[in-house]
């Protein structure tokens, strides 16, 4: 799985820990990519979790399964989705957090009331 926009590293490490999955961060910001790494050895998951420190319109995601996406509709409409849909392969599920792709027709919505801290949310799930 790829979590492109990875920040601080969580949803890559919640992937790898609970899910086994083997997780790969997108960050450009090189302190979160620093936090993350660190967190990532702390925790002992060094096999199945890595931060990539680079742009995410750079990198290649055709073997992707799965895609997170915590990133700002403008990138998502411009830049995001047209390389997504040249690259993913087909059954690649992408799940995009609070923005949508508008493009796409999401399979499944998620609304989240409350996240336990007063903010909510809602998660858009993509087939390829």
């Amino acid at each position: 799985m790829y979590d492109l926009g990875s920040g601080d590293g969580r949803v890559v490490i919640m992937a790898a820990q609970k899910f086994h999955a083997e997780a790969i961060g997108v960050e450009l910001d090189h302190d979160l990519v620093r936090q993350s790494i660190a967190r990532i050895q702390k925790l002992g998951r060094e096999k199945n979790a890595r931060i990539i420190n680079g742009d995410l319109l750079k990198q290649n995601y055709g073997s992707a399964d799965l895609v997170t996406v915590y990133l700002l509709p403008e990138s998502i409409d411009k830049q995001v989705q047209p390389l997504l849909d040249k690259q993913l392969k087909k059954g690649a599920r992408v799940v995009a957090h609070d923005f949508e792709f508008k493009a796409w027709t999401p399979e499944k919505v998620e609304n989240i009331a409350d996240d336990g801290e007063g903010r909510s949310h809602t998660l858009y799930l993509y087939r390829k």
